[in-house]
């Protein structure tokens, strides 16, 4: 599950990365100023979507706070914490807290990373660690200090999030529809790279579905902007399997903020709601 919840914060990423500054300002000044990052904190509630019989989930509740924090000159950082209560076919209630934590320097050389699980309130698996690489193109060095040290070189094209990020928001913007990329975000205890197929929708025109958004929506002015349906599936790098082990839909807005989450695990999906956005202070480059 760790891994499960750095990825959704590398697809919510996506969304944090695209900027057009706050509510209001014209979609002509994302286009001009693509790598102007928004700062923002978000709130969904969190609820089971569907699941299958074999699954043995009966019920989900809780809540996700998603943080973008930073600048070109002092990287970029992002923070989750998802709490949820899952309740299984037997009555059982549990209840998970997954926290994610990331740096990412802006010229991609250097990516920090750590995350833990508590599961009904014990600590459980602990990540951390950090991946650097020289040169753009050379390989990436990762240091393993949790949970046992470990030294890996990923070869051949992998990107962080932000650069994965950045690269939905030129498709997004120029009318691409299809990014697909190798991910590299300190999953699986920091030993797994994920193949990432990323499908744009068409843009939405603003207003073009305003009955739709919720309250928090309306009021940070998300109805006069444009947006993007996106899909992001992540598959095992090695297995070669058509089927993603997991899926993350979202609607993308022009100034970086995403609402109407779905998280597709295979044998049960959850569905987030907006809850609250906060616009935060901006770090300018000195």
């Amino acid at each position: 599950m760790i891994g499960l919840v750095r990825s959704l914060v590398l697809g919510l990423a996506a969304g944090s990365l695209l900027s057009g500054g706050f509510p209001g300002e014209a979609m002509a000044f994302a286009a001009k100023e693509p790598n102007k990052l928004t700062p923002h904190r978000a709130v969904y509630e969190m609820t089971l979507d569907d699941a299958r019989s074999a699954s043995g989930v009966t019920g989900i509740d809780g809540r996700m706070v998603f943080e973008f924090t930073g600048s070109e000159c002092d990287g970029y950082s992002l923070n989750m914490r998802m709490v949820t209560q899952m309740t299984d076919s037997q009555g059982q209630i549990n209840m998970t807290d997954l926290r994610s934590s990331t740096w990412e320097q802006s010229d991609g050389q250097t990516f920090r990373f750590q995350s833990a699980q508590y599961l009904n309130d014990k600590l459980g698996d602990v990540t951390m660690g950090r991946a650097v690489r020289e040169t753009p193109n050379s390989a990436v060095k990762v240091r393993l200090s949790q949970p046992s040290r470990a030294e890996l070189n990923l070869t051949g094209q992998v990107m962080f999030p932000t650069q994965h990020s950045l690269a939905l928001i030129d498709a997004a913007l120029t009318g691409k529809t299809l990014v697909q990329a190798r991910i590299y975000d300190g999953s699986e205890k920091g030993r797994k790279i994920y193949e990432t197929t990323a499908l744009i929708g068409k843009a939405v025109e603003p207003g073009a579905d305003n009955a739709k958004l919720e309250e928090a929506a309306k009021e940070k002015g998300l109805t006069e902007m444009a947006s993007w349906p996106v899909s992001i599936g992540y598959f095992e790098s090695t297995d070669g399997d058509l089927t993603p082990s997991y899926q993350i839909d979202f609607r993308l807005y022009a100034n970086g903020v995403s609402r109407d989450l779905l998280i597709d695990y295979g044998d049960f999906s959850i569905h987030g709601t907006l809850m609250s956005l906060e616009y935060l202070k901006v770090s300018e480059c000195k």
